[in-house]
Formats: C-alpha cells, sequence, structure tokens
C-alpha cells in the first residue's frame, strides 16, 4: 500500500477520493483526530472516536445545513432559483435535540419494520424483473441497468412517484435519478456554477412535483411511505408542515437510493474481485444478510458527514476549537484494523461485520436502515438465484464519481451468465 505523508496529502483531492484506502490507515494510525492542511477542518478517522463524537451531540452539532445548501448558496443567481420552491428546513440530518427528536419521531412512525416487511414482496418483483430484462449477451452496465433502477423504484414508489400499480416508468426512474442527483451534487461540493444552478432548478421542480402529491395525499390516504409521513402524528406534536415534509422528502429520496445504488454496484465487484467468497455465499445462502453487512461496511457509500464544534473541546487527547468544522470519516473507522481484524478484506462470514458504521451510530442513525437492508438481502439472493457468474467487461474501467461524502461506481460494466 502506497505511503501517505499526512502533511502534503489532502483527503479532498480527487485521486484520494477515487483510491482513498491507504489513507485512511495513515491517518488511523498516525494522526486519528486531525486538522486536514490548509484549512479548519477537523477528520476523525478511527472507530472509536468517530463512535464516540456521534453521542457528543452537545459539543458537535448536525446543524450544518449551510453546507448542505451548496457552496454558491449565497450567490444572488443561485437564490432567485431557490426562492421559487420552499425554504430548505432542519429536520433529520441537519438537526439537533429538541428539534431533530420530533422530526424522528414523526418520520418512524412511517419508516416501521412493518412497512419495510410489506414491500418485500414488491421489491422482490421489481429485482426479477430488472434481472428477467438482461439482454441475451448478458453485457450490461450493472449500475445503470440494476443498481440505480432497483432502489429507485423503491423509493419513488413510496413517496408517490410513478403508476397507480405502484410501477415507474424508465422516464419517471430518470426523473427521480436526476432530482437526487441533483441533492447529492450539492451536498457533495465539488461542482460549478453552472452546475450549481441547474441543481437548484431541480431542487424546486422536485419540491413542486411532490408538493402536488403531498395535497393529493391529504385528501385521500393511500398505503404508502408518503401519506404515512402526511398523516403522522404523535401526542403533543404538531403534523409535518410542507417545508418540513419536502425536506424530509428529499433526504428520503437521496437516502433511499444513493446509498443503496453504491452498494449494490460495489458488492457486484467485491464478487468479482473476491470469486471464493461469491462461492461460499452461493454454497450457504443464509449468509445473505451477513454479507450485506460486510459489502456495507466496505462499500460506505456514505464515507463521511460534517459535524460543526459548537465550543472549545478535546476527543482523543487533540484539542479541537469551537466553531470549526468536523468531518466524521465513517469509511475510514469501518476500516480501523483495531476494530476489524485485516479490515481491507472481504470476509463474507466476518462476526462482527454489522458494527460498521455505515448508517452512522445514535440518534443520526440513518431512518431508512432497515429499507436499505431488505433491499440488499433480496436483491443479492434473486441475483445469486438467477446469474450463474458475474466478470468485467472487456475494457471496463473502474471510476468513483468525486464527491466529499458519498462514494460509487459511476459505471460497472459486466458480463453476466444466466443461472
Amino acid at each position: 500500500m502506497t505511503k501517505i505523508n499526512l502533511d502534503t496529502t489532502s483527503l479532498f483531492m480527487p485521486e484520494v477520493l477515487a483510491d482513498p484506502f491507504a489513507y485512511y490507515q495513515a491517518a488511523i494510525a498516525e494522526r486519528p483526530v486531525m486538522v486536514l492542511p490548509g484549512t479548519n477542518i477537523t477528520l476523525v478517522s478511527s472507530y472509536d472516536l468517530v463512535a464516540e463524537a456521534t453521542g457528543r451531540v452537545e459539543d458537535f452539532s448536525s446543524d450544518f445545513s449551510d453546507l448542505l445548501a451548496g457552496q454558491r448558496s449565497a450567490d444572488p443567481e443561485v437564490t432567485a432559483e431557490l426562492e421559487k420552491g420552499w425554504p430548505q428546513r432542519n429536520t433529520l440530518l441537519t438537526a439537533d435535540p429538541p428539534v431533530h427528536t420530533r422530526f424522528r419521531k414523526l418520520v418512524n412512525l412511517a419508516f416501521s419494520m412493518k412497512r419495510v416487511d410489506a414491500i418485500e414482496a414488491e421489491i422482490r418483483a421489481i429485482v426479477e424483473r430488472l434481472v428477467d430484462a438482461f439482454p441475451a449477451d448478458g453485457r450490461i452496465d450493472f449500475v445503470r441497468d440494476f443498481a440505480i433502477p432497483l432502489p429507485v423504484a423503491v423509493i419513488a414508489s413510496q413517496i408517490g412517484i410513478g403508476e397507480a400499480d405502484g410501477s415507474i416508468s424508465p422516464e419517471g426512474i430518470a426523473t427521480v435519478k436526476r432530482w437526487s442527483d441533483a441533492f447529492a451534487d450539492r451536498l457533495g461540493g465539488m461542482i460549478s456554477k453552472e452546475r450549481e444552478l441547474e441543481c437548484a432548478r431541480e431542487v424546486v421542480e422536485f419540491q413542486h412535483a411532490m408538493k402536488a402529491r403531498i395535497d393529493a395525499r391529504r385528501e385521500h390516504r393511500t398505503e404508502d411511505l408518503l401519506s404515512d409521513l402526511v398523516h403522522a402524528t404523535v401526542e403533543g406534536e404538531r403534523p409535518l408542515d410542507d417545508a418540513e415534509l419536502l425536506s424530509v422528502l428529499q433526504q428520503l429520496m437521496v437516502a433511499g437510493n444513493e446509498t443503496t445504488t453504491s452498494t449494490l454496484a460495489g458488492g457486484v465487484l467485491l464478487f468479482i474481485q473476491n470469486p471464493g467468497e461469491e462461492a461460499k455465499v452461493r454454497a450457504d445462502p443464509a449468509l445473505i444478510p451477513n454479507m450485506v453487512e460486510e459489502m456495507l461496511r466496505l462499500e460506505s457509500p456514505s464515507a463521511g458527514l460534517w459535524r460543526i464544534v459548537k465550543r472549545d473541546t478535546e476527543l482523543g487527547g487533540v484539542t479541537v476549537p469551537g466553531n470549526s468544522m468536523m468531518m466524521l470519516r465513517y469509511a475510514a473507522a469501518n476500516r480501523d484494523p483495531a476494530k476489524f481484524e485485516d479490515p481491507d478484506r472481504f470476509d463474507a462470514a466476518r462476526k462482527n461485520a454489522r458494527s460498521h458504521l455505515a448508517f452512522g451510530r445514535g440518534i443520526h442513525m440513518c431512518v431508512g436502515n432497515m429499507l436499505s437492508r431488505k433491499e440488499l438481502a433480496v436483491a443479492f439472493g434473486v441475483l445469486l438465484q438467477k446469474v450463474k457468474s458475474f466478470e468485467l467487461a472487456p475494457g471496463a474501467e473502474i471510476v468513483h464519481t468525486p464527491n466529499m461524502l458519498l462514494r460509487g461506481l459511476r459505471r460497472l460494466d459486466v458480463v453476466v451468465e444466466r443461472a
């Protein structure tokens, strides 16, 4: 593994974001809490310290909404576009208690295990339809042809985008993906002004489309997640208003497809790179749930999240100044050798795989983690039944989209052989 000089190498260099694992190991070993050169950002990389920081909400705030608004949020052209929609509200991802507590209670009512179990048959039907549509020659872009449309179709049907029977057209999938990419690109903070303006327009387009569906659910309740959110009530709490609902839906749409897409594609690449582990799971499908946890650990599609340091404090014996930024790097923590033996190895039967932090931890643990786990388990179960082998297509390039917070393959050209 390449030797990394932490004084001259930045986590946010495109080449490091593309292949960050040597950097992670150097950071964990040498400076698990360190200020990134030339910034006021403290990077936290070891498992124990990331886990500790997630619990210290009084010191490390999740109210980083100004960052989420995009690097040009003060630009008058961007602002003018965004003012055509609804204001962003601090709800789940970007709120601290007691504000966060209220939203979590209301959203938990909609994102129950009962709701997730009720849509398992729908997930399986979508998976089988996608696999059956693979071309006869078996050559596909797994990202485009499977990893994107599955989670997009699932979350789209649950937030009211699609046909009356819950299905969604290829055009509908493309629209949801376009909206999701707009939010994700703004979150990633590595885009041009032209793209920032385009994203702002798509955010507003999403808001107006969803406002019509919110109004419809208020008139007539239906059996989907959107209706559950619109009608969610907890004693002593008022229901979600329009701006709050739109903020929650925006976060659910992005979390509901970006992370699952990345884990599906990354998981198939892990199969190709580790044929012995794939064979082990084919021989014992009972390993699939644990294998999914191991894929989540290694892929960590939400590679990190911001925190705002509220006051002068310390973490891991290192002084951290107030009013500075902190990056909790879940992807590094998930490869900490003190927690995971031989951490870069894919082990489908790893005993403590589920200890990963891919969904975060504490009060901000991803509210949709049960849905993502269900989709991944069903998808890999069907894939292993219906696909005999996965191979990289000739000339295939492994390229990850550069993003500070999210990690995923841009495409994955493979050849599949049907079982």
